[in-house]
């Protein structure tokens, strides 16, 4: 006897078979892993990061800075302030060889800052250094990471903490200080005293949010804020206008590259702990994967023109010295590796090969005491002092 099947029951297994032929037609999951927030589709738009102002072996080195750091002041300075300095000095206590300052500052035409500033004793004009502060996903201090406060137990105690945690013990600025270095350091906003009560990792979101509302950026204002501050810096009747470093740990080292590449007022450059190529971090289970703590370096669309080494590139020939950790599990070593050579490649075809120092140390995320006086002795060298 003939089997009859409907034309209903045909359909119906007509449609299930083009469901199951679907199924792998579309995507049904969109992001590799909650913490990572990776797209699925990550490694396909790492290929397309072709940075098109990026290095390029044979380019004609000024030619090369030009166009770049036209591009990257485009897109990391939100707008060319020049409001009047106008600073004040509201308090200074003596510290033996040096003199340190609570000084206040208009850093844009929306923010009068204070700054710590420590001036040697003696006849200047000194050579001077922009310390900026890192991350840390701490926020209760931020200048005083590297300037040791006074009058302020509280902050006292966290400096002091901070030191031994990453600086064995030692508060760097005031080392400088003691070689004859006008030493600056500012907050940047969201720490110390441009930080609120409860400030944490999560609110960086919410204010990287609103200032893309208000046509800015984090890293912008900050990268703007950094530039601005070197200019005060070398404005000092105590500075050697043709002496001023920028020295930073962490994201201060970011800070310090970009300030050096972006700012004609940085003379030189130390940089400890932040540095690599974009696509390298990039991958599963890298620190700048979790969101929160990227905001105050993420720029807009720079990775379509520079990568991270281009755009310190843009500060050759000026001498710059970055290191590395060899256990800091925040830059793996490939991609740190990767960067270098590129820095290294920039700086020969400016003439300048030997103005760049790149270094691992057998440490991991920090900047301690042997790194800072080789670091330091290194500056001196720079600026021409025994």
């Amino acid at each position: 006897m003939a089997r009859y099947v409907s034309a209903a029951a045909l359909m119906t297994y007509a449609a299930f078979t083009c469901q199951s032929a679907l199924a792998a037609d579309y995507q049904t999951q969109g992001l590799t892993t909650a913490d990572n927030a990776l797209p699925v589709f990550y490694e396909a738009l790492r290929t397309k990061m072709n940075f098109t102002l990026g290095w390029k072996d044979g380019a004609d080195p000024k030619a090369w800075r030009a166009a770049g750091l036209a591009k990257a002041r485009d897109l990391m300075i939100p707008d060319n302030d020049r409001v009047a300095f106008q600073p004040t000095v509201i308090d200074e206590i003596d510290r033996g060889s040096y003199v340190a300052r609570k000084l206040v500052f208009n850093v844009t035409a929306e923010s009068r800052v204070l700054a710590l500033v420590l001036v040697p004793k003696g006849n200047g004009p000194f050579p001077a250094a922009l310390m900026l502060h890192d991350h840390g996903s701490r926020f209760d201090i931020g200048k005083e990471k590297w300037i040791a406060p006074w009058n302020d137990s509280t902050r006292e105690n966290s400096a002091k903490e901070w030191s031994e945690k990453f600086f064995a013990g030692r508060m760097p600025g005031d080392e400088l200080a003691k070689r004859g270095y006008v030493v600056m350091a500012t907050d940047a906003l969201g720490w110390g005293d441009r930080s609120v009560a409860d400030f944490q990792r999560e609110s960086q979101q919410a204010l990287a949010s609103n200032l893309f509302n208000l046509g800015s950026s984090y890293a912008g204002l900050i990268a703007q804020e950094d530039v601005r501050s070197s200019e005060f810096l070398a404005s000092l009747s105590e500075v050697d206008k043709g002496k001023v470093a920028a020295v930073g740990f962490s994201m201060g080292a970011f800070r310090a590259w970009q300030v050096a590449a972006l700012s004609d007022s940085i003379t030189a450059a130390i940089a400890d702990c932040w540095m690599a190529t974009m696509p390298g971090l990039m991958v599963p289970g890298n620190n700048q994967l979790r969101g929160q703590s990227a905001f105050p370096m993420l720029h807009p669309w720079i990775g379509r023109y520079l990568d991270y080494p281009d755009v310190a590139g843009l500060a050759a020939p000026k001498p710059m010295l970055v290191y590395a950790g060899e256990k800091d599990t925040l830059f793996p070593a490939e991609s740190v590796n990767a960067a270098f050579d590129k820095m290294r490649r920039i700086w020969a075809a400016n003439g300048a090969a030997d103005r760049l120092e790149t270094r691992f140390w057998p440490y991991g995320h920090v900047f301690l005491q042997d790194q800072q006086d080789a670091a330091f002795s290194w500056l001196d060298q720079q600026f021409g002092r025994k």
